[in-house]
């Protein structure tokens, strides 16, 4: 018990930061106030307020990007205050780690609208949300400015002024192999553009097209994909490991996220922001499953995670190279989780091997129920709410640590 009190106050701690401007910092935060004014955000010099004890934290980070890390929460924060988002728009596109509820209206097994999904959100409901809680990606529509979450789009949310602030078109289950949403019947990245389209001739008839255009060029783009490709797919399928080898896989998912881009770039998106494959061998679910009996993360999925990241990210630079006016950014998730999973009392977690629900060991969607025995009662405790997907307070922690990664998305 007093090793769980010490880990909810560093918790706490960890959380209560406030973000102002130290004195020495005046002339460069003045040489902002256009850029603020663009925002509709009031100027530094009548709005900050010194605080020694941040002075401190800044002081210690001791370079110009921390400084503009720092400094962009801190205009987040003053955003939010102000009642504007930074952006127009958030558009999502992907898997079961940003799927906010689409799978709740399509045919298939892989769901997440039941018990105890969602005992932590706002309503205590499920909402199709693979979490007991937050996504990452609320978490960073909140750090945006944003009052409300762009709605699933196959939800009855998804109507009218609601679809202004964007749309939510992932679905769980999918990837960027379109044979993995085929194999779960779930929403392929192809028909999730095949919607975005659609959404697009709505707003029009909404709002107009210019307004449309507006709000697609300056909006954000998300995209999270290709954890399901190797875990629900290459790994489990002999139709595709005794052919390729995880390297000559990993090409095939790159050739097809750099098409995706490339169409959503013709579809009007010129910030884009797209999450790295987490360490698949530290998935609960992947460990006992793949693991042999041990408790350790498994290497070779996380070499193949490690090589198609490497991957991702040269591609990414060529596309941002041929792609005129198009801002494309890496965020990394594989590191900040690892670091999780590898040291979760120095991070504020109590258990990292398993998960909240159930046993920990391999519930996931439908076997992740009301009926599973042995689910936990503080989820903020786990870095993992079900075998596969991160539980809210991971996620809270997952979402700090990209913020300062997509500060070219938004000014």
């Amino acid at each position: 018990h007093t090793n769980k009190k010490k880990l909810n106050v560093k918790r706490k701690n960890r959380r209560s930061i406030l973000y102002h401007i130290p004195e020495n910092l005046e002339e460069r935060g003045k040489k902002t106030n256009k850029n603020l004014k663009l925002l509709q955000v009031p100027p530094i010099d009548e709005q900050l307020e010194v605080s020694t004890a941040v002075f401190q934290i800044l002081k210690s980070m001791g370079s110009l990007c921390s400084f503009l890390a720092s400094f962009s929460l801190l205009i987040m924060v003053l955003s939010l205050a102000h009642g504007q988002p930074l952006v127009p728009a958030l558009f999502l596109f992907g898997d079961s780690v940003v799927d906010a509820g689409n799978n709740n209206n399509i045919k298939t097994i892989i769901k997440a609208n039941f018990p105890p999904y969602g005992r932590d959100f706002s309503n205590h409901k499920p909402t199709g949300r693979f979490c007991n809680g937050k996504l990452a990606s609320d978490f960073t529509a909140e750090n945006l400015g944003f009052t409300s979450y762009p709605p699933a789009y196959l939800s009855k949310e998804a109507a009218g002024k609601n679809l202004l602030i964007g749309a939510n078109f992932a679905s769980a289950g999918s990837g960027y192999y379109d044979s993995t949403a085929k194999l779960y019947h779930t929403i392929s990245l192809n028909q999730q553009l095949e919607n975005y389209k659609e959404y697009q001739n709505k707003v029009v008839g909404i709002a107009g097209k210019a307004n449309l255009t507006s709000i697609i060029s300056g909006a954000i783009y998300l995209v999270s994909a290709g954890s399901s490709d190797f875990v629900q797919n290459y790994y489990i399928n002999p139709l595709l490991y005794k052919v390729y080898t995880a390297n000559q896989f990993s090409d095939i998912l790159i050739q097809s996220y750099a098409k995706f881009i490339q169409n959503l770039y013709v579809l009007g998106a010129r910030k884009i922001g797209v999450t790295t494959l987490p360490p698949l061998g530290c998935l609960p679910a992947a460990i006992t499953i793949f693991g042999a009996d041990s408790n350790e993360c498994l290497a070779k999925f996380n070499k193949d995670a490690v090589s198609f990241n490497n991957k991702l990210n040269a591609t990414s630079q060529n596309l941002q190279k041929q792609l005129s006016g198009l801002t494309l950014v890496i965020f990394d998730i594989y590191q900040p989780l690892y670091n999780l999973v590898t040291k979760p009392a120095e991070n504020g977690f109590f258990e990292a091997r398993k998960a909240c629900c159930g046993t920990g060991l391999v519930e996931t969607s439908i076997l992740c129920n009301s009926e599973s025995i042995g689910t936990c009662a503080n989820a903020s405790e786990y870095v993992f709410w079900d075998s596969v997907h991160p539980s809210e307070a991971a996620n809270k922690v997952l979402a700090d640590d990209l913020l300062s990664s997509g500060i070219s998305l938004i000014f």
